[in-house]
């Protein structure tokens, strides 16, 4: 069964477009999750919606409201969403480039894969991949997803694009109130050279399957163990010594520490060549329409 996508629309840099379908890059199907039962019968329980005045009703009388004041809401159809046209609900229109750096991680959201829709976009969306993979440089673009705009990041990846959701700046917290009251100090220059010598042994590539959920693993080890109607084993974390002096740790770290294992590098992935298609000609005249509408106009001589 062929993923859903999550949103489809258009690609556009300046004249140049393509139709084009997001996809979440993540799942948490995987992890474990809990049902609520209750204690007696093991019945799984319903949540279901309750009137303070009527008490059960059906969800097909719920409505949606704001709050504007109080206790005091204002009712919003599904036919007043749709009213709410913007561009990017079904455009992703490429507004600027940036070094990828620039983009604080703080301000990272949700990862999503961006393919192209249909093979009439798929030169269109190759050009558009294979340039940004030269530049080195993310798109800034705007779209509509769950009923809020959102800015994202646009990357080249693999064979397809990769989108970041951005957050809006008013929901990431400043760090003044957790870090005012740390001191900035001046370390002692030989526990400094210590702990970046501890920390040059421990330099290595990542791999993320090296770093499995222990938690998920040991959850689901208890419940196999209770599937076969045994007790749970109960592993205690492992106890640490306390720190007496900061200059000794660091010296018995580097005595202790081994060097992070290398991963070995993987082969890059070979390109497929893209396919001649008829629409070469109509996106060689838009790229060419894009740059003569990008020229500033002459200005015209007097009489």
């Amino acid at each position: 069964m062929a993923p859903r996508a999550s949103w489809k629309g258009h690609l556009r840099l300046s004249l140049v477009s393509c139709a084009v379908k997001l996809f979440p890059a993540t799942s948490a199907s995987e992890r474990i999750s809990f049902n609520q039962l209750h204690k007696d019968t093991h019945n799984r329980i319903n949540m279901k919606p309750v009137d303070p005045e009527l008490g059960l009703v059906e969800r097909s009388d719920l409505v949606r409201g704001y709050e504007y004041e109080p206790k005091q809401y204002i009712i919003v159809e599904d036919s007043d969403l749709e009213a709410v046209r913007i561009e990017s609900n079904h455009t992703l229109n490429i507004e600027a480039f940036v070094d990828e750096s620039e983009v604080d991680v703080i301000y990272q959201d949700s990862p999503y894969y961006l393919a192209p829709d249909g093979a009439m976009a798929e030169e269109t969306f190759i050009v558009l991949r294979e340039a940004m993979r030269r530049s080195g440089k993310v798109a800034i673009a705007r779209l509509v997803l769950s009923s809020r705009e959102r800015v994202v990041t646009i990357g080249a990846r693999d064979k397809g694009m990769f989108v970041t959701t951005l957050r809006n700046p008013n929901e990431v917290r400043g760090t003044a109130e957790y870090f005012d009251s740390i001191p900035v100090g001046n370390p002692d220059q030989e526990m400094l050279d210590l702990a970046q010598k501890l920390i040059d042994q421990k330099v290595t590539d990542f791999d993320p399957r090296q770093y499995e959920d222990r938690y998920e693993a040991a959850l689901m080890s208890m419940i196999k163990e209770k599937l076969k109607g045994h007790k749970p084993i109960i592993a205690a974390a492992p106890e640490r010594g306390n720190v007496i002096n900061l200059m000794d740790a660091l010296k018995a770290s580097l005595g202790e520490a081994k060097p992070a294992a290398k991963s070995k590098p993987k082969a890059a992935p070979k390109q497929a060549a893209p396919k001649e298609s008829a629409a070469k000609v109509s996106l060689k005249a838009a790229v060419e329409a894009s740059k003569a509408a990008a020229k500033p106009k002459a200005p015209r001589k007097k009489a």
